[in-house]
C-alpha cells in the first residue's frame, strides 16, 4: 500500500489563516476577495515547517516557542495587510 501523503500540511497555514480572519476588520481597505493574497504573503515571510498532525510540533514546544510562533505569525500578517493594501492603493492611482 502506498505511503499517504495526504496528511502533510504546512503548520503555520490555518494559523494564518485564522490570524488574517481576526485582522481584517483592522483593514476596511481590503475585501474578502483580496484576505487570500493577504495569507499568501504573511506565509511567504515564515519559514515552512511541515507536519503530518497539528499535535505533532505543538506537543514538544516549550511556551517560549510558542510564544515566538504567535509574536512571528502577527508580525508576518501585519506586514502583509499592508503591504497588500500598498499594492492595490498604487493600482488604483493609475
Amino acid at each position: 500500500m502506498p505511503a499517504d501523503f495526504h496528511t502533510l500540511k504546512n503548520y503555520y497555514e490555518h494559523l494564518v489563516i485564522d490570524a488574517v480572519i481576526l485582522a481584517a476588520p483592522t483593514y476596511p481597505l481590503l475585501t474578502e476577495d483580496q484576505h487570500p493574497d493577504v495569507a499568501c504573503v504573511a506565509l511567504n515571510r515564515l519559514p515552512p515547517r511541515y507536519i503530518r498532525h497539528q499535535v505533532d510540533l505543538a506537543f514538544h514546544m516549550t511556551e517560549k516557542e510558542r510564544q515566538d510562533n504567535e509574536q512571528q505569525i502577527a508580525d508576518a500578517v501585519k506586514y502583509a495587510f499592508e503591504f497588500v493594501q500598498a499594492r492595490y492603493a498604487m493600482r488604483a492611482r493609475r
